[in-house]
């Protein structure tokens, strides 16, 4: 017999919530990054990535953490974007076995032209969902939290 355990409850109500958020905004940002640059949201993310990184570039792996994907699934997505002239991929002269991909001034120019799209929408997005009860408690949470520089 299984009695139910409040504080799991809870908990799983959060994650319930903290998901519903996350596809709200994530369907959001989708709709408008294809229409307005042909970008989806993980590529969005990987050319955001690299434009962070010192050298504008980063190893497969660390990038495949970033975007939240495999390692397959970052190859694949890395061949889109190399094909379209958005990144090239490098050996590591320090350690054969590690492959770099490297933002490219389309890729820079690509971002530069999306990101104000994504930030309007996601800005959009966090509004309409704090009009909700169920989603504002975590809206406002992820307004409280502390901001970095660009």
């Amino acid at each position: 017999m299984y009695y139910a355990d409040d504080a799991m409850e809870t908990r799983a109500q959060g994650w319930r919530t903290l998901a519903s958020l996350h596809a709200r905004i994530e369907d959001a940002l989708e709709k408008a990054l294809q229409r307005e640059h042909g970008l989806s949201v993980v590529e969005y993310t990987v050319l955001d990535t690299l434009s962070r990184q010192a050298g504008l570039h980063m190893r497969m792996q660390q990038l495949a953490r970033a975007a939240a994907l495999s390692h397959s699934a970052t190859t694949r997505l890395v061949n889109r974007l190399e094909t379209r002239g958005l990144l090239t991929r490098d050996l590591c002269t320090d350690d054969r076995r590690g492959i770099y991909s490297e933002l490219t001034p389309a890729g820079q120019k690509l971002l530069s032209a999306a990101r104000p799209t994504h930030d309007r929408t996601l800005y959009a997005a966090l509004e309409e969902a704090e009009s909700l009860p169920e989603l504002a408690p975590l809206v406002r949470a992820l307004h409280a939290l502390p901001t970095a520089e660009r």
